[in-house]
This record gives C-alpha cells, sequence and structure tokens, in this order.
C-alpha cells in the first residue's frame, strides 16, 4: 500500500494567477506564474537516486481511451502522475485506477499541456485526494494557459487546496525521491509561437540502467528542440510515442536518438483521429520496437529493478507495431489483471535482450524427444508452468577469427511467446539482430539454432548495415532488407528457456544466448 509521506520540500513562496468566470462563461486564465521547479528541488530533503538503483520502480501507461495517464511509484513509494486523462470522463478511469492499487496520495501531479484531454481528469484527482485521501503534494505546469473550462477548473481547484503550483522548463529537476526526473523541454522562450503541443513538459525518468522518455503532445518543432538541444542524450530504454500516436510526431530523428527498446502508444481503439497513425506505426515496425498500444494490450505497466525491466499487460496481443490493429480492443476501465508479458534484460548501458515471460510452447531440448517422448522432429510441446519462461537471458559472445570483418552481431531481442496459439501465429516468435560494428556485416550462410537443433541459414548476399537491424521470424513470408523467415511450420524458440546460437559460414559459433 502507498501511505502518506509527509514532505517538507516546498519552502517556497508561490504567486499563481488563476483563472475566474463571467456570467457562466470560461474567461481566459492568466498564465500561471509560479517559482521555478529547481528552487523545489534545491530545498528538497530527499534527494533521488542516479547511479545506485534500489527497489523497484513502477511506470503505468493508463488505459484511458482517447487520452493519456501514467502512473509512476518510486522505491520510495512516491507517485507521480503525468497528465489525468480526457474531461469527458473527468477523471473516473485514472481515480479508479488509482484507488485499485490503493495509491493513497499523489506526491507529484505533472500538467504535460493544458488540453482538455490531458488535464480532464486533474480537477477530480485534485478534489478526491486533498478531501478523501492524504493529499497532492504539488502540480508542474509548461505555464501556457488555455481559455477550456477544463483549465479553469483544474486552477480553480488548486487555489481552493491551496495545492503548490510549479512552472518547469528545461533544466529543471523534479525532486521526486527513488528517481531522478528531468525535464527535457519546454524551453523557457516557447516553441512554435506557444503553441501548447510543441510546449509540452517532456520527462525522463531515470532509474538505474532504465530511462523512460515521456513526450506529452510535442510534434515536429517539439522534437526538433529535443533532438538538437540533447541529442544521444534522449537513449531511452523506454519511449512513449508522441500525440497518441499521431504522425506528428515520433518522427525518425527522435526515433534515432533515442533507440528505444519498447514503446507505448496511448489512444482509443477507434480514434475520431485515427490514432495512432499509419506512418508512426511504420516507424516503429521498420526499427523493430516491440510497440504496447493500451487500446489492445489495456492497462501497462513496466517495472525497473535498476538493470532489469519487466512488461505486464491486461491482454497479451502482438507487439509487432504494424500489426497491433489486428488485436481486439481493451475498454477503458476493463478490471483484468496484468500479467508479465516480457523482460528487459539491461538498460541504455548494456546491449538488451527482451524475453517473453508468458508460458507458451516448451521446444524439447534433445532433437527429436518432445516432454512426452514422441517424436518432435516438426513439432513442438506445451508448456506445463505459466511462469516456465521467467529466466534471466545469459549471453555469451565468441570472439570470431582474426580474418572475420569489423562488424559485430548482436542480439536485440528475443520474443519467444506468440500472442495466442504459438503454432498458429509462428511470426508472433522472432528475433532481432544488430550490427553493432563499424563495417557492413556479411551473414551469407550464417545459421541460427536452438538447444534442439532447428537450424535456419541466412540467405546468400545478405549483409547487415552498421548499425542496422534485422527481425527473423519464425514463420513465412517475403524476405527484406529488414525482415527475413524461417518458413518454421511450428513454433522454436522455448518458452521455458532456450539457447540461441549463430555460427558464422565456417561453422565457427560467434553469439551464443540463453534465456
Amino acid at each position: 500500500m502507498f501511505t502518506r509521506r509527509v514532505s517538507t520540500v516546498f519552502v517556497v513562496v508561490l504567486l499563481v494567477v488563476l483563472s475566474g468566470c463571467v456570467g457562466g462563461q470560461a474567461v481566459a486564465p492568466s498564465e500561471p506564474r509560479t517559482e521555478s521547479a529547481s528552487a523545489a528541488a534545491a530545498a528538497a530533503t530527499q534527494t533521488a537516486a542516479v547511479s545506485t538503483a534500489n527497489g523497484t520502480l513502477e511506470v503505468h501507461y493508463i488505459n484511458v481511451g482517447q487520452s493519456t495517464s501514467t502512473l509512476v511509484v518510486t522505491p520510495e513509494n512516491e507517485t507521480m502522475l503525468i497528465d489525468s486523462g480526457d474531461w469527458r470522463d473527468d477523471g473516473r478511469h485514472v481515480l479508479a485506477y488509482l484507488q485499485s492499487r490503493n495509491v493513497t496520495r499523489i506526491d507529484h501531479l505533472v500538467t504535460s499541456h493544458a488540453d482538455a484531454d490531458h488535464i480532464g481528469g486533474h480537477a477530480a484527482v485534485i478534489e478526491y485526494y486533498e478531501s478523501q485521501a492524504d493529499g497532492v503534494g504539488a502540480v508542474y505546469d509548461p505555464g501556457i494557459a488555455s481559455s477550456s473550462r477544463t483549465y479553469e477548473a483544474y486552477l480553480d481547484t488548486v487555489e481552493r487546496y491551496d495545492v503548490p503550483l510549479y512552472r518547469v522548463a528545461s533544466n529543471d529537476t523534479l525532486p521526486v525521491a527513488g528517481a531522478n526526473v528531468s525535464v527535457l523541454a519546454p524551453p523557457s522562450e516557447p516553441l512554435a509561437g506557444g503553441e501548447r503541443n510543441e510546449n509540452s513538459v517532456v520527462l525522463m525518468v531515470t532509474h538505474g540502467e532504465q530511462r523512460f522518455l515521456l513526450t506529452g503532445d510535442a510534434e515536429a518543432a517539439g522534437e526538433e528542440y529535443l533532438v538538437e538541444t540533447y541529442g544521444e542524450r534522449l537513449n531511452a530504454t523506454v519511449l512513449q510515442a508522441g500525440h497518441h500516436g499521431s504522425d506528428s510526431s515520433t518522427g525518425d530523428a527522435l526515433l534515432d536518438a533515442s533507440s528505444p527498446r519498447v514503446a507505448v502508444v496511448s489512444s482509443a481503439y477507434e480514434s475520431q483521429y485515427g490514432h495512432p497513425h499509419e506512418e508512426t506505426l511504420a516507424r516503429l515496425g521498420e526499427r523493430s520496437i516491440p510497440t504496447y498500444w493500451t487500446a489492445v494490450h489495456g492497462n501497462t505497466v513496466l517495472t525497473s529493478d535498476g538493470r532489469n525491466l519487466t512488461v505486464a499487460t491486461q491482454r497479451n496481443a502482438t507487439t509487432t507495431a504494424t500489426e497491433l490493429r489486428t488485436a481486439p480492443p481493451v475498454e477503458p476501465g476493463a478490471t483484468d489483471p496484468v500479467v508479465e508479458r516480457m523482460t528487459l534484460t539491461g538498460g541504455v548501458s548494456a546491449a538488451s535482450t527482451l524475453v517473453a515471460t508468458d508460458g507458451g510452447v516448451n521446444t524439447p531440448a534433445t532433437p527429436g524427444a518432445s516432454s512426452d517422448g514422441s517424436d518432435s522432429s516438426d513439432s513442438t510441446g506445451a508448456s506445463d508452468s505459466p511462469d516456465s519462461a521467467e529466466e534471466s537471458a545469459t549471453t555469451e559472445t565468441i570472439a570470431p577469427d582474426d580474418e572475420a570483418s569489423d562488424g559485430e552481431l548482436s542480439l536485440a531481442a528475443i520474443r519467444a511467446d506468440a500472442p495466442g496459439d504459438d503454432h498458429e501465429n509462428t511470426n508472433g516468435e522472432y528475433l532481432v539482430f544488430e550490427n553493432a560494428g563499424d563495417e557492413p556485416l556479411d551473414l551469407t550462410g550464417w545459421t541460427v539454432e536452438d538447444e534442439a537443433g532447428h537450424a535456419y541459414t541466412f540467405p546468400t548476399g545478405f549483409t547487415l548495415a552498421p548499425g542496422a537491424r534485422v527481425t527473423l521470424y519464425t514463420g513465412d513470408g517475403s524476405d527484406t532488407d529488414s525482415e527475413l523467415y524461417w518458413g518454421s511450420g511450428s513454433a522454436v524458440w522455448n518458452n521455458g528457456g532456450d539457447t540461441i546460437r549463430v555460427s558464422d559460414d565456417a561453422g565457427t559459433v560467434v553469439l551464443e544466448e540463453r534465456y
């Protein structure tokens, strides 16, 4: 249970100009004038753990339909809520989720920007926690106002309960105990003439090796600012796709700079805006980034222990970005429990391996012998335990011969458990390889094998450019520069643990990974 932590962090005088109402009509509120969050951070009695991570940090991407709301729970049991859903829901889905998780206090409430689909539950959340629970510690806002009644109600509630309100900008750090929370945007001078989306509060949440990048609704100008200002320092394990997956956000430059291992999209299944747009999904798919969409995966919870990251969702759906729309919807408010689906070993400072943890098909360890003793040359047996794949991965890279090229093959991701029936959805099972070297890598004749001896041979002339990735799907399909197909009639990879062995065309083992 998350309990109240009495804080003496905020000891500054706040100046906030709040909106009013004339004749029942909304009056455009003045820009909130607050002290910088850096001042609050300097006065904090708690400091965030940056280099050494203790305990676990959770990031909850709540299924709120055509909207967004993200809850961060630190190892110190501090809570940070970023946005609160759409105005039409008035905080209903967010409050229900928070109450189901026994969250009794919101230490930090972040307004990414003033649009009503992001602050729709702010007034209700503040009202509930100030009047029926343990309060709201502080609110953070980019300081660009809206004339909507939703924004007015939010500021009125802040004033009614005397909740500290801080204007934040790039280079601020939020005083969150147990994690480092850096504000990357907006800059002090507003972008794009003060357009709200482009001036969203952008946060980087760091816990040990794991980093979560949340960009609000930043679009072309906002992302250009991020890339030009921070470059490769944007490198993150997890990226929340900007603007609900709109094609105006999550552009190539941001994806290249951040190099996320996982992406999360928050929007409605039948979005009136068509979110997520096919262009965005294609960009994620081209990079083989496993993508979770709250509309089909439901509530999505990522848990960091500082080195490893687990992904849990309400539903087990495909994470291939371009196939997300083939999965059935999960309605906001669904009460299904979240179940672990994937483990990411290592973070931004280490080579990472995705390992499915949702049970599924067991490939026999001995060629020709299944778990029941029958011949299994062309088939695989079934796992008996839903937890059978929860083993961490161990990688051993074996140096090739001296005459080998300067290319270096690494295993970037493993998806051993396909959504649904593994035998019917063989392309839901895949490996992602990356050339981590400086020279092109000719993979002609190289082989990939499992412990059971099932083998795949790379086609003649297949070359992987430096930094490029290729996804090897288990099933059938047409090969491209970024996608290859094994052509197996059944699942290959053992969800209970297996060994992936890659040998060059001379038969020398150059990479071996156990998970």
